[in-house]
């Protein structure tokens, strides 16, 4: 069974209503101000999401005396952390099959500490009081063809080796957990992956950062970083930053540092979710699990259950706009939102009348082995951390974590993996890079439609352990 890129006329209907705000970003909040003077600080944060607001803390924790500044180009969180699924991940290395082949020497070592990650995350949450329903769901990967099912069928087998848990449920078992009936099978991972609602995890870290004196800056985007004494001077429209230290985390945004911004390509993840569902449909659904779904194919799809009972239903394509082009005008694609309703609806036939109550998009920071990595500048003292991949929201505490070490030359395990100490090769520059792009892209869906076979561009990549995904 294959998704199809047309749209059926009740695909239409469900979106009729549709607004085009982010759901989670529906949250009000209260705004913090821009900065508008001269300022002096121990370490500069650029970008507020996930990333930036992990290292805030931690770096608070480490030295609570420290002067910490916070700055971000529009409001924190309006990005990718405000925009995800809310899949919270102890991976470290966008899944496992994808950590063995790049690092098998040091992958117990990689799961072990994306284990601790995940619950030194849980127990921050649970010290904080954040309310973000955190539900220790786990994770379904989801055949929708017979070649991806005897592929992903050997993963727990493999995953076994390194003490690792997964399941293998053929369709009949997996139709008793969710009822899609085009799956042909699935591999659940139990313990791995939490359900978060993101925007009260990312407002909870918030929170606790205004509570310990951290200052936050929205609206204030950084226009040059240069290394200035025996620190870094960052400059602002209104006022220019002084700081012993500086960190990074502009995770799709363009950085200012431009190692980086040849390792990173934004490509946009569009997301659709349903109004609240009747007892009935849930009845017809199943689902009573909270289990995050993804599929297996080179082009996958997302889902999740809400507490409110909608079901959060995303990705497939992820496009990417020549010269790496980001902006409001680029989240909006009405056919490309009609695709993943009709595929909804295709996976979901016992939903037909279910309508979408919101659909908006998202930039993921792509690299080309899928991880972050770590970018040291202004002779070490700023370190940028990117390349997360769609699995930030939990991988972004690990990111922090490390960028702390490289500043502040804490010797430990994570410094020595070869995740940080090397980074992805970067991508081409324009035109090669689209043209490169474009045509993995078009292979890894050709892929999908003959029986996962590759053809020589896809091996090539493979060879080289480079790759494109979101």
């Amino acid at each position: 069974m294959h998704f199809t890129d047309h749209a059926r006329p009740s695909a239409l209907r469900a979106l009729r209503d549709v607004s085009f705000t982010p759901f989670w970003l529906a949250q009000p909040r209260d705004p913090q101000p821009m900065l508008t003077a001269d300022t002096d600080t121990d370490l500069l944060i650029v970008g507020g999401g996930f990333t930036g607001l992990w290292t805030a803390l931690l770096a608070h924790e480490r030295t609570p005396g420290r002067d910490i500044l916070v700055i971000d180009a529009d409001r924190v969180g309006h990005a990718a952390s405000g925009r995800n699924g809310g899949f919270l991940h102890a991976s470290l290395t966008h899944g496992f099959a994808n950590g063995v082949e790049r690092w098998p020497a040091e992958m117990a070592s990689l799961l072990r500490l994306g284990h601790e990650n995940l619950a030194a995350i849980r127990a921050t949450v649970e010290r904080l009081g954040i309310d973000c329903d955190w539900r220790s769901s786990g994770e379904l990967e989801v055949a929708f063809t017979a070649h991806d099912a005897a592929r992903i069928r050997e993963h727990p087998m493999t995953a076994a080796r390194y003490g690792e848990h997964l399941e293998w449920l053929d369709a009949q078992a997996l139709r008793a957990r969710i009822d899609t009936p085009i799956a042909t099978g699935a591999v659940f991972e139990p313990q791995g992956v939490a359900m978060v609602d993101p925007v009260r995890l990312h407002r909870g870290l918030l929170d606790a950062c205004l509570a310990r004196g951290i200052r936050v800056h929205e609206h204030t985007r950084l226009t040059d970083i240069s290394r200035e004494g025996a620190g870094v001077a960052a400059r602002t429209p209104y006022g220019t930053i002084r700081a012993r230290h500086a960190v990074l985390a502009t995770n799709a945004s363009r950085s200012p540092i431009a190692s980086v911004r040849r390792r990173i390509v934004p490509v946009y993840d569009f997301v659709l979710i349903t109004e609240p569902l009747s007892d009935a449909q849930w009845r017809s659904v199943g689902w009573d699990g909270f289990e995050g779904l993804k599929g297996a194919g080179n082009r996958f799809h997302y889902a999740r259950r809400t507490r409110d009972g909608r079901i959060l239903w995303g990705g497939f394509d992820a496009v990417y706009h020549y010269g790496s082009a980001m902006g409001p005008h680029l989240e909006q694609d009405p056919p490309l939102f009609a695709k993943l309703a009709d595929h909804f609806q295709t996976a979901f036939p016992q939903l037909q009348d279910v309508r979408f109550s919101h659909a908006w998009a998202g930039a993921i920071d792509t690299c080309s082995r899928f991880t972050p990595f770590w970018t040291r500048s202004a002779g070490g003292r700023a370190v940028s951390v990117a390349g997360f991949t769609g699995l930030g929201v939990g991988a972004s505490r690990f990111g922090a974590a490390v960028a702390l070490d490289l500043l502040d030359d804490v010797r430990g395990e994570a410094r020595d993996l070869t995740m940080v100490r090397r980074r992805p090769l970067p991508f081409p520059p324009e035109p090669a890079r689209s043209a490169v792009i474009a045509l993995t892209q078009w292979s890894l869906a050709r892929a999908d439609r003959d029986e996962g076979r590759r053809n020589a561009w896809l091996r090539l990549l493979d060879r080289l352990h480079l790759g494109f995904d979101s």
